[in-house]
């Protein structure tokens, strides 16, 4: 009988390279919001896949970047850090035939932290022809002892299967640590909170100022359905106006596309009231930072 395994497989990996998407692809359901803005995931999220032989604790993280100059971006290089070093094993995404700076710094913390480490070269739906990622898979495997190099297209979902078997085969064998039917360790109220930062993100995709944040500070049962009340940080009264946008007209098409996805995710009907609060320099303070969820 074949031995069940378990374990951490932490994604890192430079800001913007689709690992937020393949969490997502990987268990089949959308645990951490996706928009083409370079770090917007700013939380660890985890995602869990239980199959008969094994299960697989996926954690998605913040890019690692190199220019932490604000509070909100240390903690968030902090948040991917802990995650690389508590996990089993490292799945180190990377952008099909692109290194950067960013993707050095990243292995570096992967040589640091010795971790198992597949690579998993994302995006080959946009190599055309797909000959092209020869050269650029050959030229990957030097840089570093992998366990396994794997290209996949999080977008299309190709080739995650062989992913699958790839990351099994490196898991401890183990019994399982979360329920089998467990999906993720992440509250109604944080994918509530999720899910409005995501549709501001794409609302302002070049407007938004990145010190934008949301606090749900309502969650009750009302009448049969959500009745839910949400705060949208920004850290300038000037940013105000931007949210709201003319009559208001920005911030209730946010909030209704909020609701919509919401409505089918949770599986409820759901009532959102959204507010703009301005809070001077959020992002660079630690206790408001906390307030947030986001460890500092």
């Amino acid at each position: 009988m074949k031995a069940f395994r378990s374990g951490f497989a932490a994604l890192v990996g430079r800001p913007n390279v689709g690992k937020s998407t393949l969490l997502n692809a990987l268990v089949g359901e959308k645990l951490s919001i996706v928009t083409p803005r370079p770090q917007t995931t700013r939380h660890r999220v985890l995602g869990v896949l239980t199959s008969e032989d094994a299960q697989i604790a996926f954690v998605d993280t913040p890019g690692l970047h190199g220019k932490a100059t604000r509070a909100l971006n240390r903690a968030m290089n902090r948040t991917a850090a802990t995650a690389l070093a508590d996990a089993d094993l490292c799945l180190f995404v990377l952008e099909a035939l692109k290194w950067t700076a960013g993707d050095e710094l990243v292995l570096q913390r992967i040589r640091d932290n010795a971790r198992p480490t597949l690579a998993v070269v994302n995006q080959i739906d946009r190599v055309r022809p797909r000959e092209k990622l020869l050269p650029y898979l050959r030229e990957l495997a030097p840089r570093y002892d992998f366990a396994d190099i794997v290209p996949v297209s999080a977008l299309k979902q190709d080739n995650l299967d062989a992913l699958r078997g790839a990351i099994v085969r490196l898991l401890p064998e183990s019994v399982a640590l979360f329920p089998k039917e467990q999906r993720t360790d992440r509250g109604m109220a944080f994918r509530i909170a999720e899910t409005i930062r995501e549709k501001l993100t794409l609302a302002l995709h070049q407007e938004l100022p990145y010190g934008v944040a949301v606090e749900i500070e309502r969650v009750v049962e009302e009448d049969g359905q959500l009745v839910v009340d949400a705060a949208i940080w920004v850290d300038r009264a000037g940013q105000k106006p931007i949210v709201i946008g003319a009559k208001g007209e920005l911030l209730k098409r946010i909030g209704r596309s909020a609701r919509l996805e919401l409505n089918r995710t949770l599986g409820r009907r759901l009532h959102l009231s959204l507010w703009v609060k301005v809070r001077e320099g959020w992002a660079d303070n630690a206790r408001a930072l906390h307030q947030l969820g986001v460890d500092t």
